[in-house]
């Protein structure tokens, strides 16, 4: 079979097109050579202008330990039956992983890693429906004790 120079076997691109409604394939049209896809790049032919050491801004985000630390914990407000629902999102400069008794209302608590407050306050925080921050700190799993409740004392 014959082989275009970027690897594609023709009668496969004859069959793609005949799909995609075109009938008819000259051999005189330019075929768009594919690449890896990049999110800031332009579609089509790479410009050779471009500087290739640009790359789209890091996002933050939470790392695997504390996110089997965060969800260890909302799985057992999970089980309590006090949260129902979770979001993250993940910014250029803070991620937040969100909690919601339902998912129809606000969240009740965001817990948010804002690495550019890591040598001032801590980069870690909980903040409540209201915009209170409730407390900040270097340590995750001792940030997040502010939402344990302490274990109440009962009389018979």
């Amino acid at each position: 079979m014959p082989r275009l120079r970027n690897g594609f076997i023709l009668p496969n691109v004859i069959s793609l097109s005949r799909a995609c409604g075109v009938t008819r394939l000259d051999k005189t049209d330019d075929i768009i050579p594919l690449r890896p896809w990049e999110a800031s790049a332009p579609a089509g032919p790479k410009p050779s202008s471009q500087p290739q050491s640009q790359k789209p801004p890091e996002r933050v985000a939470f790392d695997r330990k504390e996110l089997q630390t965060i969800l260890g914990f909302y799985g057992t407000k999970v089980a309590e039956g006090e949260w129902r629902d979770y979001a993250m999102d993940f910014g250029r400069d803070k991620a937040v992983f969100s909690v919601f008794r339902r998912s129809s209302e606000v969240p009740l608590y965001r817990i948010v890693k804002d690495p550019s407050l890591a040598r001032k306050q801590g980069m870690y925080s909980v903040v409540a429906q209201t915009g209170l921050i409730l407390k900040r700190g270097q340590d995750l799993s001792l940030v997040l004790r502010v939402l344990a409740k302490t274990p109440k004392l009962s009389t018979i």
